[in-house]
C-alpha cells in the first residue's frame, strides 16, 4: 500500500524539524558559486544543494522556473536533481504552482506525479484561481500516487490582496474559503488521526487576521514562503501560525543558497537547529 504523503510530512517534520531548501539558481547565485548561468550550471547547484541537504533537512523544493529557462536543457537538469533528491530520501516538492481548467491539470498532473515520470516529484504547489473545484482530477490522482497538492491560500506579495482578500457572497475571504473547501476534502479523505495530504501555501509574513484566516482541521502540511532572505525567522513560526505551527514547512532559498558551496551543509545544519529550538523539538 503506497503512502500518504500527509504521514511522510508527519514522519519528516518530526525527524529532521520544518526547514525546507528551496533550490532557486538565479543567475547572481550560480555566478557566486562559480558557476555558468547555463543548464549545466543550475543543475551543478541543485545536485550540491541536494548533497548538503541529504540527512540534515526533510524537505526540498526546486523552484521549476529556473530551470525551465534553459529550454529542454532545463528540464533534463530538473530531472536530474528531482530523481537525485528523491534517491536521497528527501520529500520533494516541486514549485511549479500549475493551474488550468481540469483536462490541462490533468496533463500536469500526470506528469508531476505519476510514478517513473522524467519530472516525478512528492508534491507540487499549485494554483487555484480558476477554481478549487477544476484541481478535482489532480487531487484525486495525488491521493492514488500517494503525492501531495499545496493550494496556494494565501501568499505574501502585495499584489495578491486584492484577489486573495476579496469577499465572497458569505462574507468569507477567497483565501478562507479556499481553505475550507479543500479541508472539506480533506475530512473526507483522511483516515482518523492521520494528516491530510493536500495542503496549503500560506506566507510566513500572511496576517491571518487581515487574510481573514482561522484555525482549520484535519492536520494539514502548510508550506511556508517567506522565510530567510524575506524576512521571517524560526520564533514567527509561533507567533504566526500559533497552533498551527507543528505543521509548518518553513522554506529558505537565497539565505541558504548564499553561504555557498563550501558552507552551504553547515549553515544547513545550524539553521536546522535554530528552528528545533524553536519549536522545542
Amino acid at each position: 500500500m503506497t503512502e500518504r504523503f500527509g504521514e511522510r510530512v508527519r514522519a519528516a517534520l518530526g525527524a529532521h524539524g520544518p526547514l525546507c531548501v528551496g533550490i532557486d539558481p538565479h543567475q547572481a547565485l550560480l555566478m557566486s558559486w562559480g558557476l555558468a548561468d547555463s543548464a549545466a550550471g543550475v543543475r551543478e547547484l541543485g545536485l550540491r544543494t541536494v548533497d548538503a541537504a541529504a540527512e540534515r533537512v526533510g524537505f526540498v523544493k526546486p523552484q521549476v522556473s529556473f530551470f525551465e529557462r534553459f529550454g529542454s536543457a532545463g528540464f533534463a537538469a530538473l530531472e536530474d536533481v528531482l530523481t537525485a533528491a528523491r534517491d536521497a530520501g528527501l520529500v520533494v516538492i516541486a514549485d511549479a504552482k500549475r493551474g488550468d481548467i481540469d483536462t490541462t491539470m490533468d496533463a500536469y498532473a500526470a506528469a508531476w506525479f505519476t510514478p517513473g515520470s522524467p519530472l516525478e516529484a512528492d508534491a507540487l504547489t499549485v494554483n487555484p484561481f480558476l477554481g478549487v473545484g477544476s484541481l478535482a482530477s489532480t487531487f484525486a490522482l495525488a491521493e492514488e500516487a500517494g503525492k501531495g497538492v499545496f493550494v496556494l491560500a494565501a501568499t505574501s506579495n502585495p499584489e495578491a490582496a486584492t484577489v486573495q482578500r476579496a469577499r465572497a457572497a458569505d462574507d468569507r475571504s477567497v483565501s478562507a474559503a479556499i481553505i475550507a473547501d479543500v479541508s472539506a476534502r480533506n475530512a473526507r479523505s483522511t483516515p482518523e488521526g492521520e494528516w491530510a495530504s493536500l495542503g496549503f501555501v500560506i506566507g510566513a509574513t500572511v496576517d491571518w487576521a487581515d487574510a481573514g484566516l482561522a484555525e482549520f482541521t484535519p492536520a494539514t502540511p502548510i508550506l511556508s514562503p517567506g522565510f530567510g532572505a524575506q524576512g521571517a525567522g524560526p520564533a514567527d513560526l509561533r507567533a504566526r501560525f500559533g497552533a498551527h505551527a507543528w505543521m509548518v514547512i518553513a522554506s529558505e532559498s537565497r539565505s541558504i543558497l548564499s553561504a555557498g558551496p563550501d558552507a552551504i551543509a553547515s549553515t544547513i545544519h545550524a539553521r536546522t537547529a535554530e528552528y528545533r529550538e524553536a519549536l522545542n523539538v
